[in-house]
């Protein structure tokens, strides 16, 4: 499996908001650099996990909206969109960001993220 198809597996997957799920594609020493415009943030593993939950907890349904996919060796970059329902109303449809990240991935797993948002 290339880099970019576990990429795109990851996304489909809905691992963002289940840490079970993303468990299972997070390299044990997972590191992310996510800039966004409420500040600097640097997590590793366990601190996506718990961000996953959060969002099992925030919100009903999570999709991802792909715009662009490129990759190069072990290196995957990724512009999309994050759409939420919030638990309070499951039928509207919210934007909670746009996202730019590029993911290293390393022995099938990913491995570091440099990620840039905006909110929606």
């Amino acid at each position: 499996m290339t880099a970019k198809d576990i990429v795109q597996e990851y996304y489909r997957s809905g691992a963002l908001h289940n840490p079970e799920i993303m468990a299972t594609y997070v390299h044990e020493d997972f590191n992310l650099e996510w800039y966004s415009t409420k500040g600097y943030f640097e997590a590793d593993k366990n601190d996506i996990l718990a961000l996953a939950g959060e969002l099992a907890k925030s919100y009903a349904t999570s999709y991802i909206h792909i715009k662009k996919i490129i990759s190069e060796d072990n290196i995957v970059s990724v512009h999309y969109t994050h759409h939420v329902t919030a638990i309070e109303n499951p039928q509207e449809d919210m934007i909670l960001g746009h996202f730019m990240v590029i993911w290293e991935v390393k022995d099938d797993k990913l491995y570091k993220a440099y990620l840039m948002s905006h909110q929606g």
